[in-house]
């Protein structure tokens, strides 16, 4: 089985997916620094790049998101290899995640609907919940 197929195959797919949205944030935030001559160096602090338009603050905020709840998706996925969980629920559910994690990313950093933002957000935890639940349940 490769590891598209697999929990790990997952995993991957958010990293390249982070990735995506670190180039994004730098592909947006540069250019905005260089129209409001913000000196690089200014940037030293959270909060510091507060001017610059919305529609480049919601990427980095995106990008912040990706470092942020992924930390347990990681963590139940390498779990679920450590106890060699290769059901095709977990798998189905690794990868239910990593789409609701872009589905997330997109509508922040387009349209940055915050209800519609939230839906997806608490939709993905669900699916973290019910995949901790199996493996809680699978360890008892």
């Amino acid at each position: 089985m490769g590891n598209m197929h697999s929990v790990l195959g997952a995993v991957l797919g958010l990293v390249v997916w982070s990735l995506i949205v670190w180039v994004w944030m730098y592909a947006t935030r540069i250019p905005a620094m260089q129209a409001a001559k913000v000196n690089p160096d200014d940037a030293r602090h959270p909060g510091s790049l507060d001017s610059l338009p919305s529609t480049v603050r919601q990427v980095a905020d995106n990008y912040n998101h990706l470092m942020e709840q992924p930390t347990i998706f990681y963590a139940l996925t390498f779990y679920t290899v450590l106890v060699n969980d290769n059901s095709s629920l977990a798998v189905t559910l690794a990868w239910a995640y990593v789409a609701l994690r872009v589905v997330h990313s997109l509508i922040q950093c387009t349209i940055n609907r915050v209800t519609l933002r939230f839906l997806v957000f608490s939709l993905a935890t669900l699916v973290l919940m019910a995949w901790a639940a199996i493996e809680v349940k699978a360890a008892l």
